[in-house]
């Protein structure tokens, strides 16, 4: 599975391209704001002749899913998440204002719902839903063992993990969720964070100060 990385929007949100040999790939959190953005993001697709077949998200916050109704447009795919976060899209506009975002916001219902254990399969790659609240209700993070790849959304940072004072924050939550089911994976596990550098569960044992 090849892993494509574009750091979109002024919150410098990672958004991801995930594909394999058969060309077939999926879209993790489009963060793409601008057309420029969007623009990169298709020309990627159109220069490797890819073949989109769902589009994910870790989570509802608006950062993370400014590009779904652009791409639901495009490709007539709708997101897919967490039902827990569908609340950050019903008030995706306002929310953003108070962010300093006023245009170019374009709130896009979800087209179907993800849970703990679901499994995404695209051409020969699957992919395991992880439910880990915290951050927000809905989180979800994506493993997939054979590749050893976690893409942990605003979950894990290297060295960090995400703010849990927005709607629906729990420290708790988060901490017990990464604990329990994150910390657990391979030490060689490459985890693909929402912003930022990507790390290693090993990494993340020894260095996390939270954990």
């Amino acid at each position: 599975m090849v892993v494509q990385l574009f750091t979109f929007n002024p919150v410098q949100e990672n958004t991801y391209l995930l594909y394999d040999e058969t060309k077939a790939c999926i879209i993790i959190d489009a963060g793409c704001y601008t057309s420029q953005e969007q623009d990169a993001l298709l020309h990627f697709i159109e220069q490797k002749s890819l073949s989109v077949k769902r589009i994910l998200n870790t989570h509802g916050h608006f950062d993370h899913v400014f590009g779904n109704a652009f791409l639901a447009k495009h490709f007539g795919l709708l997101p897919e998440g967490h039902q827990a976060d569908e609340v950050f899209i019903d008030t995706m506009e306002s929310y953003t204002k108070a962010f300093g975002f006023t245009q170019g916001v374009f709130p896009q219902k979800m087209g179907g719902y993800l849970s703990e254990g679901d499994k995404i399969v695209f051409g020969n790659t699957e992919l395991i839903a992880i439910h880990v609240p915290g951050h927000s209700p809905g989180s979800l993070c994506y493993y997939c063992e054979k590749d050893g790849v976690l893409f942990s959304g605003d979950v894990l940072f290297k060295s960090s993990i995400g703010r849990t004072d927005l709607l629906g924050g729990d420290f708790a939550a988060l901490i017990n969720g990464i604990t329990e089911k994150l910390v657990s994976l391979p030490d060689q596990t490459v985890v693909y964070p929402g912003h930022g550098p990507a790390t290693t569960i090993g990494y993340e044992k020894i260095n996390n100060p939270y954990l």
